[in-house]
């Protein structure tokens, strides 16, 4: 498998891990335990991730998974509301 596809793929992957987590938070009180839980845990699964697929985290892959953590994040916030 290509770096690329690795690569893509890994993103894809943490995307989908954060919208549970974000659909967590956005039911919770903001800055409680349980929102630093749904906001940090993610960010460890996320480095394991990479880890496991040898991605290193460079300044070119930075803004990627930048993006695609809170994109998860934003997403499942906006399930909860609409539900």
């Amino acid at each position: 498998m290509t770096y690329t596809y690795k690569l893509f793929g890994t993103a894809l992957a943490i995307l989908l891990i954060n919208v549970p987590f974000g659909y967590w938070r956005a039911k919770v009180k903001k800055f409680s335990l349980q929102w630093i839980l749904a906001v940090h845990i993610p960010v460890g699964l996320a480095i394991a991730l990479r880890v496991y697929e040898h991605i290193a985290l460079r300044l070119a892959t930075l803004p990627l998974f930048m993006a695609v953590f809170f994109t998860g994040q934003w997403v499942g916030g906006r399930l909860k509301k609409l539900r």
